[in-house]
């Protein structure tokens, strides 16, 4: 392991989670009602700033979207990836959740559940917006806020490190074919230029930056890194909250006129984390994977990059979407879910290890 990989795992395990982070579910509630009053207070402002476009690109959006995405970035070691070597059963598992099983389960959940079962309380014209805001939602696994969650249950930090960033490395090239994909088989038109335009500003040009940074940073010093990361990470969550803001405003009418909908869009967000989040616990302890790996394996297997999700949504779709609302729903139930999952691997470690502790299951750990 390289020097500054072993200590970017360490810090990355070290890190508290942000009063910000803890209580996100309160902000984006009270950005849910600031939006909606300010909406309805001010249209005209509102909608002056919906008018900001280039190329389909709302410029205080992009603006906002780079501010919340760079720092997180900033945290991904891409000198990590050769350590996926060392946890291969815990990477393979988790790459299976991630890039398999999860885009495919929110389709046929959004298909099943808005399509038919909700459909008769949901807004006719909207129902294609919300089944690709679902999707969105799904193609992109966890970025920054998995390093919170694998600490909160003891997971091993070089796995998820390793992992984050090779997630990173496959959603530049995997998230726009699998959103499209998956668009086209749920018969909604994939406007492709859209599409590959979000790719390139909110994951390749933030990743360029944030790795350039990366680098200057710590040509100065891990203490220049680590203070410089201090002040700036508030940045990410108070652009999010006024990111909501924005799109609030712009949904209040809907939301106003059918208060049911954000209920009904929690529904398979809910089953899709739940889901997945068990499927990538049990097939670990299947392969005999240590739990320091399969926690955060199942955390990132069930956890969302949600900012990139919101910024593609309102690129691929506007403000006033369905789909913006959609990805929106993920980021309010994101926080509280997912502490819920860690109480439930944190619980279960005794029941986890019983099952991986035969000789043959042990012979295979022993390699670490």
């Amino acid at each position: 392991m390289s020097v500054q990989c072993e200590i970017t795992a360490k810090h990355a395990a070290a890190a508290p989670m942000s009063v910000f982070e803890r209580y996100l579910t309160v902000w984006v509630f009270l950005c849910i009602v600031a939006g909606i009053a300010f909406g309805q207070m001010a249209p005209a402002l509102f909608q002056a700033i919906g008018r900001m476009e280039v190329a389909q690109v709302n410029l205080p959006v992009g603006v906002l979207i780079w501010v919340m995405i760079i720092p997180m970035l900033m945290k991904v070691d891409f000198g990590a990836l050769h350590e996926i070597r060392g946890h291969a059963r815990g990477i393979g598992v988790t790459l299976i959740v991630n890039w398999l099983v999860k885009p495919f389960s929110m389709a046929l959940l959004g298909w099943f559940f808005i399509r038919h079962l909700f459909a008769p309380w949901l807004p006719a014209e909207q129902i294609d917006s919300y089944v690709a805001g679902l999707i969105l939602l799904a193609a992109a696994p966890c970025t920054a806020m998995v390093f919170v969650w694998s600490r909160l249950t003891n997971g091993d930090p070089i796995f998820t490190l390793s992992q984050v960033a090779l997630n990173d490395a496959i959603m530049v090239v995997a998230f726009a074919p699998i959103v499209g994909v998956l668009l086209g088989i749920s018969a909604i038109t994939v406007p492709w230029d859209t599409l590959f335009t979000s790719v390139v500003l909110y994951i390749v040009i933030p990743v360029a930056l944030a790795q350039v940074a990366r680098k200057a940073l710590l040509a100065r010093g891990q203490a220049v890194f680590d203070a410089t990361m201090e002040r700036i990470g508030p940045w990410s969550i108070s652009a999010l909250l006024v990111t909501l803001v924005l799109l609030f405003a712009f949904q209040g009418e809907a939301i106003l006129a059918q208060p049911l909908v954000i209920a009904l869009l929690a529904v398979p967000i809910l089953i899709q984390v739940f889901f997945n989040s068990t499927l990538a616990y049990l097939l670990n302890r299947m392969v005999g994977e240590k739990h320091s790996v399969a926690c955060p394996s199942a955390l990132i297997g069930a956890s969302n990059f949600f900012e990139l999700a919101v910024a593609a949504a309102i690129s691929l779709f506007g403000f006033e979407s369905g789909a913006a609302l959609a990805t929106v729903v993920g980021v309010l139930i994101e926080v509280p879910v997912m502490l819920l999952v860690v109480r439930v691997v944190n619980a279960s470690k005794g029941w986890y290890e019983a099952g991986v502790a035969s000789p043959a299951a042990a012979g295979r750990r022993g390699g670490g």
